[in-house]
């Protein structure tokens, strides 16, 4: 779909301008009859007749009707039977999270806090309604006025909807799915907050956790949990690592992450290499692993930039698995540390 082949109206909306485009369709900024702004996302003409498209669309229209948050950009009308189906959100001025950071770099204290808390609260309001966004990531982030607003629930689903996607296929943002997602698990609360960890990771040191390049070795610092945390300012990584843990079971919930990070100073929260570590090694993961004993085998050939070594594509290292336990941001019940030892009561007794 070109802007040329595009009406200059759909229903009492006016398109202005083209502001955003993916695979599934266009988004444009149009005008109501009021001539307030609104956020226009339209199918694409080649998908538009398909039953599937439609479908994700309608789901998207009945996911966002149902959240209600000043951190979450809100459904306000759609037409789904059209020949050119749409749905028409409230438009939020400004740049992606993703903009900011790789054009400014990391966000100072202050704002990386505001993030952190709006996200959690954000993906808090999603959860309450039954859903699960399934594409949270940097360039899914509005900043307004320094708060951030979530957008596009294109691939958003509720606990009942029917997987409209292909066997083998999964939906996403290679950097920021899950480990169980990459192994063909289905999207969870506890998948969105991975995502968080992984968002908030890259907005406070401004590259993504897991590293860049081919997918497939993306993918293997996902699975074997092995994030890049040490540039992140110290306060702040127990809570990311907490988030990140490999094992699902183990990573806080959306509402626990908000209430742990609204406690933080944002004057504390400076970048920094606490521990002194070298490129590619995850502070909290050794952090962890040093108080409880847990030691990854020497000489493991994991660093950050390196591909899986040839024929181990399955290998889990120990990775951060485990801390949202220790941090006891975990609901009781879950299994024990590998090494069997209590967790500590909190943050500070896995801090040096």
């Amino acid at each position: 779909m070109t802007a040329d082949q595009m009406p200059d109206r759909l229903g009492p909306y006016r398109l202005l301008e083209r502001i955003g485009e993916g695979g599934m369709g266009v988004v444009f900024l149009a005008a109501d009859a009021a001539e307030r702004k609104v956020a226009l996302k339209v199918l694409r003409s080649s998908v538009a007749g398909e039953p599937t498209a439609r479908r994700r669309l309608a789901r998207e229209v009945e996911t966002m009707r149902r959240v209600r948050s000043p951190y979450v950009a809100e459904v306000i009308g759609a037409d789904l039977a059209g020949d050119m189906p749409y749905i028409v959100t409230r438009y939020v001025p400004g740049r992606t999270l993703e903009q900011v950071v790789t054009e400014g770099g990391p966000l100072p204290g202050p704002d990386l806090l505001r993030l952190a808390c709006g996200l959690a609260d954000a993906l808090a309001a999603v959860h309450a309604a039954g859903v699960v966004h399934r594409d949270l990531k940097p360039g899914n982030v509005m900043l307004l006025n320094g708060l951030p607003v979530v957008i596009d629930f294109g691939i958003a689903q509720g606990p009942d909807a029917t997987r409209l996607t292909m066997t083998g296929m999964f939906m996403g943002t290679p950097g920021y799915l899950a480990p169980e997602v990459i192994e063909g698990s289905p999207s969870s609360e506890a998948s969105d907050v991975h995502a968080w960890g992984a968002t908030v990771a890259f907005a406070a040191t401004g590259h993504p956790p897991f590293g860049t390049g081919a997918y497939e070795a993306v993918f293997y610092r996902i699975v074997n949990g092995r994030p890049s945390l040490d540039a992140v300012p110290a306060p702040l990584q127990p809570l990311l690592a907490a988030a990140l843990a490999r094992d699902p079971a183990r990573r806080p919930l959306a509402v626990q992450l908000s209430a742990r990070a609204a406690m933080l100073d944002p004057g504390t929260l400076v970048p920094g290499n606490i521990l002194g570590l070298g490129e590619g090694m995850a502070a909290p993961a050794t952090l962890v692993e040093a108080a409880y004993g847990i030691l990854a085998p020497p000489g493991d050939g994991l660093g950050l930039a390196g591909a899986p070594p040839a024929g181990l594509p399955g290998i889990h290292g120990p990775g951060v698995a485990g801390l949202g336990a220790a941090a006891g941001l975990v609901p009781p019940g879950t299994r024990p540390l590998a090494t069997g030892k209590p967790p500590p009561a909190d943050f500070a007794d896995v801090l040096p």
